[in-house]
């Protein structure tokens, strides 16, 4: 089984075509809807009064609710802009409100998952979850500006629980205090993790192990509209192939690095989490076996 936890939030994103708001998002969202079609996640969050019913029925056709709890009080906010290249976010407020003083519980049922990933949640948090399965075969987590810059050290010690790290570039460097992605990618290994993926936008991901570098280029997009939670899609997209084959072998991390990639793609071509919730497998199928075509030479 696969657990995911992390945040459901309620979003603001502007972007230079359109102003979407109180559209439903999260890490935690695009992260367990994406993972969903290859294994069907726990889903661990908190929502707010305010949520609304028909978001809370989206994500029922997604993930398993046991690990939802609702709490009185407004739903986790953000508020984003994007700039005229759409490559450059920029946060206008973030409201933890119900995130605040959440103390997630595993469920019973959860705690036998084998795979686990943490969205970029509070560090501390995440490491101290982490704690309560029983078995974890593959774990993973992500992370943000804001907890590298008020919780570093949270981050640092997070890094050193999980099997892998997913983390975009700009955060890499700045964790590492490095300009250079393969000192940043070593450091995180130093701190105790196998595998660092770095997430490079439109430019796709690099994936280390060891001394191993693998690249993936992101699949060739004309027409992206809204960034939001492509970084997350591709996490949860690689996290549900791994459980979907229960393996762990580096080839099927490769394999799972470049579903993630996909996943990605798909998020991005429409707005809100609406890019992710109407696929079908072969859809997704057809995608990987062309991108498959378009990197072989």
């Amino acid at each position: 089984m696969l657990t995911v936890f992390g945040s459901v939030a309620l979003d603001t994103i502007r972007t230079p075509d359109r102003i979407l708001k109180n559209e439903l998002g999260g890490a935690a969202t695009y992260a367990a809807i994406s993972a969903s079609y290859f294994s069907k996640p726990g889903l661990i969050a908190v929502i707010g009064k305010d949520f609304p019913r028909k978001y809370y029925g989206i994500l029922e056709q997604f993930v398993d609710m046991q690990g939802i709890v609702k709490k009185n009080g407004k739903t986790f906010r953000y508020d984003g802009s994007y700039d005229k290249t759409l490559s450059l976010r920029t946060t206008n407020k973030t409201e933890l409100n119900v995130l605040k003083d959440f103390r997630p519980i595993v469920p019973e049922r959860y705690r036998k998952s084998e795979f686990v990933y943490l969205a970029n949640n509070d560090p501390a948090q995440n490491t101290k979850i982490l704690k309560e399965f029983d078995k974890v075969k593959f774990s993973m987590c992500d992370t943000i500006e804001f907890w590298i810059t008020t919780k570093r050290n949270d981050v640092i010690k997070m890094m050193g629980a999980v099997d892998s790290v997913v983390i975009n570039d700009e955060e890499a460097k700045l964790l590492t205090k490095t300009h250079n992605l393969i000192k940043a990618a070593k450091k995180i290994m130093e701190w105790g993790t196998k595998y660092v993926i770095i997430k490079k936008g439109e430019h796709g991901s690099l994936l280390f192990f060891d001394d191993i570098v693998f690249p993936s280029p992101a699949f060739s997009m004309e027409n992206i509209v809204d960034p939001t939670g492509a970084g997350d899609s591709f996490a949860g997209g690689m996290i549900g192939f791994l459980a979907s084959k229960n393996d762990t072998k580096l080839s099927t991390i490769k394999e799972a690095a470049v579903y993630g990639n996909i996943m990605g793609s798909f998020a991005v071509e429409k707005y809100g989490v609406y890019g992710i919730t109407r696929l079908g497998k072969d859809l997704i199928k057809n995608r990987f076996n062309y991108y498959r075509k378009m990197v072989r030479f």
